[in-house]
């Protein structure tokens, strides 16, 4: 058997092929959809998916505001920043964030499951959030996908 006719795939910027992909939010809980969105940014579900590249694919996702959250998270669960000052920390809960913007739930949720580099915030440009089931990337014709058909 000839082994170097088995050679390593390692895509770059030029080679990569990026697919616009549609993902229905509506009853499916916050954590595992974004993980899954996660690793659809971040190309992972390529055969030619190479670390240090941005080989995923752009991922449109709508109805945000049929997201789900099991136990009492919607209360426990806070979301912590701190505004820079002397005392400047703020918290908000699950269901604060939620009625102020339920996009940014899951915006938070993949952002917080992308490297923490140029390339992760390179990734976090192509995820576009939307409340309802109206979207401004019908241009592109993004191709639906079923998350439960993905490992």
């Amino acid at each position: 058997m000839n082994t170097l006719s088995y050679k390593t795939v390692s895509a770059n910027k030029n080679t990569v092929n990026k697919e616009w992909v549609l993902v229905d939010a509506d009853g499916q809980t916050l954590g595992r959809l974004a993980s899954k969105v996660a690793k659809l940014i971040r190309g992972k579900y390529k055969p030619n998916y190479t670390p240090h590249v941005d080989c995923g694919d752009n991922v449109v996702i709508i109805n945000a505001e049929k997201i789900n959250l099991t136990g009492n998270k919607w209360a426990d669960k806070s979301y912590i920043r701190h505004t820079g000052y002397p005392g400047g920390q703020r918290s908000l809960t699950a269901t604060e964030m939620f009625e102020k913007d339920p996009t940014r739930l899951i915006e938070k949720a993949v952002k917080g499951m992308l490297p923490k580099n140029r390339l992760g915030s390179a990734l976090f440009k192509n995820l576009y959030v939307y409340a309802g089931t109206e979207h401004g990337q019908e241009a592109q014709k993004p191709k639906a996908i079923n998350l439960n058909d993905l490992k």
